[in-house]
């Protein structure tokens, strides 16, 4: 089996690694495309899913179908077609798909153009990026000269006016992005050099008299093997290879057996890998169409040999050149499907479906189209009636050997067909192999780009807009506060966030100016680190409780869905940019970036729907009511339960908010609220005054019950805690409770210390930095001796601020 040695499979290794390039990995039969792709399954960290176009393709990848994991429809998709389309996602392949990083379709050479661009449109759709496959990057494997797609004429008369070709590389998304192609040319399958250049020949269309003479030469008439040497006929059309089956199997003598198979679960009927009813017979030629799980690896897919006995449960093949006969018991294939794993967010591969059966069939014929991807020690070719470009290709490249092989007729020059297009694309591929060089500034582009990415908030901006567009559409039903709540986060962000990181990108390309990764270069990451310390203090400290605070009730529930979807957002957002910020604390990590951005993406939870949450929970329960606007809020919702009607039309929001403002104690001041008329008035006028005096009269009985008692005292450094918290400086802090400001700082070191506070909220970082670098070195013994060593640029509050931070353990994690 081909390993990583190979300097083509390494270089598409570091590719699909290291790069966000996308890949289109080819080569000729045999030079282990699927053995790779099972490497980067085992050994890549990126978030990835593997497709194929048929299930039996799928099934044999490891993966799922394309029409399955994207929910295509079947038959032709003309571009534009999909925003048409009413098909519904589930959340949680919604998120799969939002937090991939890399998609693997094998057998890329029967993907139809406008299936690829359905997988274009379905990505952008659902992960809100306009770049081709929504920046999710691409392995394309699969070999040209092998079987094509499957396009029928009335689906073409449909693709035409859009596309030039069906092949893949034909798709229009494809087209907008560059990618690299990596041709593999070690062939393991086959050893003998002739053999090895009359396939390449064949592959190439480029075949010779001489080689086609060489090659008819393995036409033997009227040719017929004994059973026991294990020859199968590969044919052009099923029918013949069923029909060669079924009359080999009837001129048996023996008993016929008959074995169902298991099927559990989702397992579709055309990627069944070998038949549900199997019909058996001692001394019927089988394949094993499964590889051997156990250690010692007796049998793989493709291998022949024949029945030589069958108990209750076991059957009995012997192959050729094998000293000992194997004995197969059922095995079981499974159908998956990708899912998030709710603990880890992990994308697994969870079983849906599952076929257990003797992993053998019928072998005396199997069609070109089955055979591809099988070994054959020996086999007869009946391509002599090809009909499809890469039919006579991949018949002899299944072969092992020249001398395994024998031809039904001899092959014809016309049957090895040609396409100028294919031809065309292959020189394309040659020219855009790329090398060494071309790989580390791949590398390097891919690390800009995601620093980039952290660095942006337009995503951010526009949700603050869509914010404030949906509070400007609907003023008349929201609360008055809501929209100078967000024009204050939005000049916050404007002045302390858009500002900073529009001339901190400004200043980027000046640090990618040089010949190192980002990875590697060093002022570039510190400059990554002090931007990760003030972007998450900021996201934590200021932008996420301004957001918490912004009001949003509302009689008007419709309004309400989109004002709390595009608050959710943008909460959302400032969630994921604080986890990213806190990833970089300790450097640039372009692996660690991408997973801790998927995987933010996934535990994100609206702190405003948890609260609502609670809230409900609250008025469901006995709470008594905290405020005036509480206790009228919960009498109307209760009437409205009572009446079978939405609160609103009892008294409007704003009309309980002025209620609770004003606190009317007669008729006559109720009439003056807006919202109250006369009917309202006489209806349930009273019924108001009596929840507010009795609100009244209970808030004056506690303030009464209490006067007595000296209430429970603050502890003093729990108070400035509290008010700093509130967003005061040290200064405010000791003005207002007329204390020393160096009192103050030493209440909030207490609090460093116990991690409640991060020194960073306190010192910048530059001189936490220092501070910290010189007592790790120097080790003071007082706070007096470190004050002298570090002169007069830093004071003793800060000094001991950053001692505590790290005896708490935080000065180089917060």
């Amino acid at each position: 089996m081909p390993t990583l040695v190979n300097e083509k499979l390494q270089l598409a290794h570091d590719f699909v690694l290291h790069t966000n390039r996308n890949v289109f990995l080819t080569g000729k039969a045999g030079t282990g495309k699927t053995t790779f792709l099972h490497q980067v399954k085992n050994t890549s960290s990126k978030r990835l899913a593997v497709v194929a176009p048929t299930g039996v393709a799928a099934i044999n990848a490891g993966g799922v179908t394309i029409h399955s994991l994207f929910q295509l429809p079947f038959g032709p998709l003309v571009p534009g077609a999909l925003n048409r389309e009413t098909r519904k996602f589930t959340r949680e392949k919604i998120n799969l798909l939002r937090t991939l990083d890399l998609l693997i379709v094998d057998e890329i050479s029967m993907v139809r153009a406008d299936v690829l661009d359905g997988i274009d449109a379905v990505l952008r759709r659902f992960r809100y990026r306009p770049e081709p496959f929504g920046g999710v990057q691409l392995l394309l494997i699969g070999d040209m000269q092998q079987l094509p797609p499957v396009i029928r004429d009335e689906d073409w008369a449909l693709l035409r006016p859009y596309y030039d070709t069906g092949y893949f590389f034909g798709s229009r998304a494809l087209q907008k992005t560059p990618y690299i192609s990596l041709e593999l040319d070690h062939i393991y399958r086959q050893a003998d050099q002739r053999f090895i250049e009359i396939l390449n020949s064949v592959r190439e269309k480029r075949i010779t008299r001489a080689q086609l003479d060489d090659l008819n030469q393995r036409f033997i008439p009227n040719f017929t093997p004994q059973d026991d040497e294990g020859y199968i006929t590969l044919t052009t059309h099923n029918q013949a290879a069923l029909q060669l089956n079924s009359q080999k199997l009837q001129s048996l003598t023996t008993q016929l057996h008959t074995f169902e198979a298991t099927i559990e679960g989702d397992f579709p009927a055309h990627a069944y890998p070998t038949e549900a009813s199997l019909e058996l017979k001692v001394g019927a030629q089988v394949m094993f169409n499964k590889n051997d799980a156990s250690r010692e690896k007796l049998f793989y897919n493709g291998k022949i040999g024949q029945i030589t006995d069958i108990d209750d449960d076991v059957i009995y093949v012997k192959c050729p050149h094998d000293p000992d006969t194997l004995t197969v018991s059922p095995m079981e294939w499974v159908n998956i499907r990708y899912t998030l794993d709710p603990q880890t967010n992990e994308i697994k591969e969870e079983p849906i479906g599952k076929f257990v059966q003797y992993p053998l069939k019928l072998a005396w014929a199997i069609t070109i189209h089955k055979s591809q991807g099988l070994t054959f020690e020996k086999a007869i070719i009946d391509a002599a009636s090809a009909f499809a470009h890469g039919q006579v290709y991949v018949a002899l490249s299944r072969c092992k050997t020249l001398e395994g092989l024998v031809l039904r007729e001899p092959i014809p020059s016309h049957s090895i067909k040609t396409e100028l297009l294919l031809e065309e694309f292959h020189e394309q591929v040659q020219q855009q192999t790329p090398d060494d060089q071309e790989l580390w500034h791949s590398k390097q582009l891919n690390q800009e780009q995601l620093l980039l990415d952290l660095f942006s908030f337009e995503r951010t901006h526009y949700l603050i807009n869509r914010c404030r567009r949906t509070g400007a559409e609907h003023a008349g039903s929201l609360d008055e506060g809501l929209e100078p709540a967000l024009n204050q986060f939005n000049a916050v962000f404007q002045e302390k966030v858009r500002d900073v990181t529009e001339r901190f990108r400004q200043q980027l390309p000046r640090y990618f100016a040089g010949d190192l990764l980002a990875e590697e270069n060093q002022p570039l990451q510190e400059r990554v680190r002090k931007a990760g310390v003030y972007f998450k203090d900021l996201i934590r400290n200021e932008l996420q409780p301004m957001l918490a605070s912004v009001p949003t009730e509302t009689d008007n529930k419709q309004v309400r869905e989109a004002l709390h979807e595009s608050l959710d957002e943008l909460e959302k957002e400032l969630f994921i940019k604080l986890h990213c910020f806190e990833a970089t604390l300790d450097g640039f990590e372009a692996l660690v970036y991408q997973k801790t951005r998927n995987h933010a993406e996934l535990e994100f939870q609206s702190i405003r729907k948890q609260a609502s949450r609670k809230s409900d929970e609250g008025r469901s329960g006995h709470e008594k009511p905290r405020t005036l606007y509480d206790a009228l809020a919960k009498w109307r919702q209760d009437l409205a339960g009572e009446l079978d009607t939405v609160a609103h039309t009892i008294l409007p929001r704003k009309t309980l908010a002025e209620l609770a403002r004003s606190k009317p104690s007669t008729l006559d001041e109720l009439l003056k609220i807006k919202g109250f008329g006369k009917v309202k008035a006489r209806m349930i006028g009273e019924d108001v005054l009596t929840i507010i005096r009795s609100f009244l009269e209970n808030e004056s009985a506690t303030k009464a019950s209490s006067a007595p008692e000296k209430p429970n005292k603050t502890p003093s450094p729990a108070l400035s805690l509290a008010l700093f918290r509130q967003g005061k400086t040290v200064t405010d802090i000791a003005q207002e409770r007329n204390i020393a400001a160096s009192t103050v700082e030493g209440h909030l070191a207490q609090f460093i210390s116990s991690g409640q506070l991060s020194v960073y909220e306190l010192v910048p970082a530059e001189k936490v930095e220092t501070i910290r670098t010189y007592l790790e070195k120097h080790t003071p013994k007082t706070l007096t001796e470190a004050k002298a060593g570090l002169g007069d640029g830093v004071t003793f509050a800060e000094i001991r601020m950053v001692y505590n931070s790290m005896l708490a353990g935080t000065a180089q994690t917060d």
